[in-house]
């Protein structure tokens, strides 16, 4: 097959008549293809334009194309010849002479159209180019780009999630975005900085970056909104008041949320602390989307499968159903019932889709019981599964499922609004099973055998409703469930092999003094029973930026 370019300016003579020529051995010729290159007059022969830093911006199309294959050829048109069978560049045929002469060599066809007909026919040609740039304009201008919106935008997490969400695997290659980064005035300067880089990640999906520090103009027409960690703008030192700290800015958010956002806007809540917390604050007070605010979960559950596939030596990625109960970023329990491994390497061997329960292959069932959790509970204390990079990866892989869908028969964990699944109590942010499909979720209520004991749901659902509760104004003191068990995993949740990941740092009535830190740092924590990892940090000098 032969496939000729013929590309030249747009009101050229020659191009008309080279143009009618190729038209006419395409209609007749089975294998013979062509592929037109119009440009513009000033395109096609423009001086040099260059910026302030004096880099090129503008030169003449010709010029650049010869350059790049290593042609010498001066006038309109130009034709070459595309190597199909063979690949590399393309084989220079020449000008309009030099195709005439090869169209009558090899084809017997030549042309007798007057110089007056190529005249009108190039006029017609610049008419024509002009009136598809236009069109083509008028089309962008219609596709608007999805409007993304990062809050706490200095936070490492956003570092992290820019490059994931500009790679086109989260909204697909065919939907532009456009970021807004939210913020502070004191990140501007950091901002700036963020902007310049993901510029110059020169994504084909990423239609523009921007900054937002005034407050008044937070998500306007945003389509998404991550919600990574924020703080208090002042420091607390009780557990009171650091929940009633996430108040004022959920409030804030919520109001400009219901204001300014696009009314089919999807908001993802992560971070490290008081996820559940703030997601449902969010709802209180943005109540017409509150059907599309959600909790990311899925940090928990890479850890957990993280810790699995060390232990069983294969992949994370090839353990599956992992399910993340209750509080995400405190009090919640890692149900490994449902958990299978695929193409787990042992005695027994299947197909790609063959799967084996996990806790048929742990024989070690006080590894389970105990280190298992342990391991857990000291990541949930020191915040480490929400570091940045696993932030950025649960929020992105979660925002795609919701987008696009999650695995078939995959089980995702989720945090949402409870409606009284599972016997959970209503009017609560609960991490529970679910699968994402046609632009939603759905609550997998129909699993077997996920059935929770009252002491772990009282346990977990006490906590939450507390929480809340306290938040708001509504109870002044906050009272830590008290179990009675002194052993990591009570008899009832050893029998439902489901692992309590909740940390065990203290809460310290007041500000340690140096002298009392320095004489203690030694000593083993004790065994509180309630979480603490997000209630034991609390001074500005630990948190993340804020509004």
């Amino acid at each position: 097959m032969a496939k000729f370019v013929i590309a030249g300016r747009a009101d050229c003579p020659y191009y008309a008549k080279t143009e009618l020529v190729a038209d006419y051995l395409q209609k007749n010729l089975p294998d013979f293809r062509i592929h037109k290159i119009t440009q513009r007059p000033e395109v096609w022969e423009a001086d040099l334009i260059y910026d302030f830093t004096w880099n090129i911006i503008q030169q003449d199309w010709l010029k650049d194309v010869c350059e790049k294959n290593k042609w010498s050829h001066k006038n309109s048109p130009i034709i070459w010849r595309e190597l199909l069978d063979r690949g590399g560049k393309g084989l220079l045929l020449g000008g309009y002479n030099e195709f005439l002469e090869h169209a009558q060599l090899y084809y017997d066809v030549t042309s007798s159209i007057t110089t007056e007909l190529m005249m009108v026919i190039a006029q017609e040609n610049l008419g024509a180019h002009i009136e598809k740039e236009q069109e083509e304009e008028a089309l962008k201008t219609c596709i608007n780009p999805l409007q993304v919106w990062i809050t706490s935008a200095s936070a490492p997490a956003c570092y992290n999630l820019i490059p994931i969400l500009t790679s086109g695997e989260v909204f697909g290659m065919h939907t532009e975005i456009s970021i807004t980064l939210f913020d502070n005035k004191q990140a501007e300067e950091h901002l700036k900085s963020l902007v310049v880089e993901t510029q110059d990640l020169a994504s084909p999906v990423l239609r523009s970056v921007s900054i937002c520090t005034k407050v008044e103009e937070a998500f306007r027409q945003a389509h998404v909104i991550v919600v990574l960690d924020d703080s208090t703008d002042k420091e607390v030192f009780t557990l009171e008041d650091c929940l009633r700290s996430r108040v004022p800015l959920c409030r804030l958010y919520g109001y400009l949320i219901e204001k300014n956002a696009h009314e089919s806007v999807r908001v993802i809540v992560g971070g490290r602390t008081f996820v559940n917390l703030k997601t449902v604050l969010l709802m209180r007070y943005a109540p017409r989307i509150a059907h599309n605010i959600i909790a990311v979960a899925l940090g928990v559950e890479g850890e957990a499968k993280a810790i699995l596939a060390r232990k069983l030596k294969t992949a994370p990625s090839y353990i599956k159903d992992v399910i993340i109960w209750g509080n995400i970023s405190g009090n919640n329990y890692v149900d490994l019932r449902k958990t299978r491994v695929y193409r787990y390497e042992s005695a027994i061997w299947g197909p790609l889709h063959y799967s084996r329960p996990v806790l048929n292959l742990i024989f070690d069932s006080e590894w389970v019981k105990r280190e298992f959790v342990a391991i857990l509970k000291n990541l949930t204390t020191t915040g480490r599964q929400f570091g940045g990079i696993l932030a950025a990866h649960s929020i992105a892989t979660t925002l795609k499922y919701w987008y696009h869908g999650s695995p078939p028969g995959e089980i995702v964990s989720l945090g949402i609004l409870s409606e009284g699944q599972f016997g959970i109590p209503k009017g609560i942010v609960f991490s529970m099973p679910v699968k994402f499909e046609n632009g939603t979720w759905v609550v997998l209520t129909d699993l077997k055998d996920v059935e929770i004991s009252e002491q772990i749901m009282t346990r977990m659902t006490g906590d939450l409703i507390q929480e809340k509760l306290v938040a708001l104004g509504d109870k002044i003191h906050f009272q830590p469930y008290q179990s009675g068990h002194e052993d990591l995993v009570p008899d009832e949740e050893k029998n439902l092999v489901m692992s309590d990941a909740r940390p065990m740092s203290p809460l310290p009535p007041a500000p340690p003094q140096p002298s009392q830190h320095k004489e203690n740092e030694d000593k083993e924590p004790y065994d509180d029973p309630f979480p603490l990892n997000e209630y034991s940090r609390f001074s500005k000098s630990d948190s993340s930026n804020h509004l």
